[in-house]
């Protein structure tokens, strides 16, 4: 059975493991070899005051985490979630969906009263959010800029 745990820094060698697990694998390829710049990056996310880590269970392993941050906004406290998997053996079992249901739940208990994430339109995290109750911002957009080359 699944549980969900609030968990923090000294979980942060399950958590990188478990993030480059996913994230340097399809669809993502995104390159974490870089250990130094990996525990710069979860530090950022686990390390902060505002800091707001969940990481879903099955008995000692850890299967899902969600990185992300409480903030303080005009209509009310908000879950700001930076990055959201499931170990990729778990996706498609119903892990993620029970893992989204148990941090909205969570959070609701916590008093805060929105959660807000981005994610890329073609990969199948963006079917997931759908499917879990999430709305696209069809007015919102995302900037970026590079500054490597300029």
């Amino acid at each position: 059975m699944f549980e969900l745990r609030q968990i923090g820094l000294k979980e942060k060698e399950p958590i990188k493991a478990l993030f480059q697990s996913v994230f340097m694998s399809d669809p993502w390829n995104d390159d974490w070899s870089d250990e130094q710049q990996l525990d710069l990056y979860i530090i950022d996310l686990i390390g902060q005051s505002n800091s707001l880590t969940y990481g879903l269970y099955e008995g000692d392993d850890l299967i899902g985490i969600s990185l992300g941050f409480t903030k303080h906004w005009f209509s009310g406290t908000e879950y700001i979630i930076d990055e959201f998997c499931i170990k990729m053996e778990k996706q498609g079992t119903g892990a993620g969906s029970f893992f989204m249901a148990e941090i909205e739940k969570a959070i609701k208990e916590k008093g805060l009263i929105h959660i807000f994430l981005q994610t890329d339109s073609e990969v199948p995290a963006y079917s997931f959010y759908k499917k879990n109750g999430f709305v696209e911002l069809k007015t919102h957009v995302s900037f970026s800029k590079d500054l490597k080359n300029t």
